[in-house]
């Protein structure tokens, strides 16, 4: 529980003192109830626009063990010709993201699949009528539906938040930025597309190292943490889109808008993505160490292969390669890292890149103002 406690003294002007937020004399208190300059005025970007999305929301039992999805992967093709490959698919959620991301597969009928194309997968449509359905159509001890919206009923064959959007938005990518919504470390990293993303998760239509680069920048972190709520007895950092990513100002000329082949030739573009790629590059390589691990293919293709210890001892070692005791570590290898990209992103802002963060706000909020004013 978090309380904010606002006290009034009842002072005449001339001998008032100035107000005290967490034990420090402040000249004012903004309505978040900081001291530095108040941002909840910034304004949602059109260039941002249809770049950034939640994840599923299942509702239901479609969650499934690897070892039960290879067995339907094995299967023969359905009657329809089709495989099962069609409606099976690797998904994350935010924990996983940060953590030793498992062996987790979801069934999955799209946005747009009928009753009856659903049908035709034979072997994974029984299992969602014999989980799901019953759970969406269930009745609490009033005898009403528990699960009370209709349409969650009505198309209880598919999940429940589907984001038919995000999915058109990736179609034409091989990749895609993927954070957690909530964390104690904002994280950003790419997954392949045939990943499907949970509710935890924030994804990001982008798959170039520039696009990377810009939103693991410390100028996105000091602006998520500025913007964001706060949740847990740890404080984690809880990462809303339209409070944070839809405010944000990217560099003139690397906007979400603009196709990452449109800035291809930019020298800042390539400068932050080669610091984006060499960051990702050593952290998959701390991650997965290529002495410890060895890659199976799947058992049918169009997954990412699966990344396996090569014995046991390589996978005690493993069990602590996550990104939340990476970034608690910070090696100095990560931190010269960061610091190099942080730099090239200052370069396309065109700071200096020693800005406190406190004028790293202002710069951000007032480039915020610009553009909106723009796009009235």
């Amino acid at each position: 529980m978090r309380v904010s406690l606002v006290c009034f003294s009842g002072q005449d002007e001339k001998t008032a003192t100035l107000p005290t937020l967490d034990g420090q004399q402040v000249v004012r208190i903004n309505g978040d109830l900081t001291a530095a300059l108040d941002i909840t005025g910034a304004v949602k970007l059109s260039e941002n626009e249809g770049s950034s999305f939640v994840g599923v929301i299942l509702n239901g039992q479609f969650e499934v063990e690897g070892s039960e999805v290879r067995e339907l992967l094995s299967l023969p093709k359905n009657v329809n010709g089709k495989a099962n490959s069609d409606v099976l698919r690797p998904t994350l959620n935010g924990d996983d993201f940060n953590g030793l991301r498992p062996d987790k597969w979801v069934i999955d009928f799209g946005a747009e699949m009928t009753v009856e194309e659903a049908s035709f997968y034979e072997a994974p449509f029984r299992i969602i009528e014999g989980r799901v359905k019953p759970y969406r159509f269930r009745l609490n001890k009033q005898g009403e539906f528990a699960v009370r919206a209709k349409n969650e009923r009505e198309i209880w064959w598919k999940h429940a938040r589907a984001r038919p959007a995000m999915r058109q938005a990736m179609k034409k990518l091989h990749r895609y930025i993927a954070t957690p919504m909530v964390s104690s470390f904002r994280t950003f990293g790419f997954l392949e597309t045939s990943i499907l993303p949970d509710q935890k998760l924030v994804t990001f239509n982008r798959d170039d190292y520039t696009s990377l680069g810009l939103l693991h920048s410390k100028y996105h972190d000091i602006w998520t943490r500025a913007k964001c709520s706060w949740i847990g007895s740890g404080n984690d950092i809880t990462y809303t889109k339209q409070e944070i990513y839809s405010t944000f100002p990217f560099p003139q000329g690397l906007t979400p808008n603009i196709p990452a082949p449109d800035y291809a030739d930019n020298p800042h573009a390539i400068a932050i993505a080669a610091a984006a790629q060499n960051l990702d590059s050593l952290r998959n390589n701390w991650l997965n160490p290529p002495d410890l691990v060895r890659h199976e293919p799947e058992v049918v293709a169009g997954y990412p292969d699966r990344i396996l210890p090569i014995d046991d001892a390589a996978a005690e070692t493993l069990k602590k390669r996550t990104l939340t005791n990476l970034y608690n570590a910070r090696p100095a290898w990560l931190d010269t890292a960061h610091k190099t990209l942080d730099k090239a992103v200052a370069a396309a802002y065109g700071w200096p890149d020693d800005l406190t963060e406190e004028q790293i706000i202002e710069n951000l909020f007032e480039l915020n103002q610009q553009r909106a004013k723009g796009q009235v």
